[in-house]
């Protein structure tokens, strides 16, 4: 038996051979995509799970300097202001920022649930294909 991948001269086969050989080169096809789907899907999801794991530690990293960084305004303001005033504006100022990005979230979440998902076009597909085969 030959290897899927070997080629070979078919200069002289008859058509019934050609035909006859087809069912077992389409089943090696078939058997070869799967295959490299199958390589394909773990190296995407290794890289992927690689990928979120960085992405992970990166937003670690930006949790914890979020803090430093609202230290270093305090200490900052407090050289003009007292400490307990310093503090009242930046807290007062990130407050500002979490309540502007909660609602461009709600505005994007709201947008999402106004999108028709794909199953909602398929069901008023076939419900349309009904209407027209009960008129006939």
């Amino acid at each position: 038996m030959m290897s899927p991948r070997a080629s070979r001269d078919r200069a002289d086969d008859s058509l019934l051979t050609l035909i006859g050989e087809l069912p077992e080169l389409v089943r090696n096809l078939v058997i070869a995509e799967v295959d490299a789907a199958k390589v394909w899907l773990q190296k995407t999801a290794k890289d992927a799970g690689v990928g979120a794991g960085w992405m992970a530690l990166a937003l670690f990293f930006l949790f914890w300097s979020i803090p430093v960084f609202d230290a270093f305004l305090i200490a900052g303001l407090s050289s003009w202001w007292p400490v307990w005033l310093s503090a009242l504006v930046v807290l007062g100022a990130t407050l500002v920022l979490v309540a502007l990005f909660a609602l461009l979230s709600l505005l994007r979440f709201r947008k999402l649930t106004r999108r028709e998902n794909p199953a909602q076009s398929i069901a008023t597909d076939v419900n349309i294909v009904k209407d027209v085969a009960d008129e006939f």
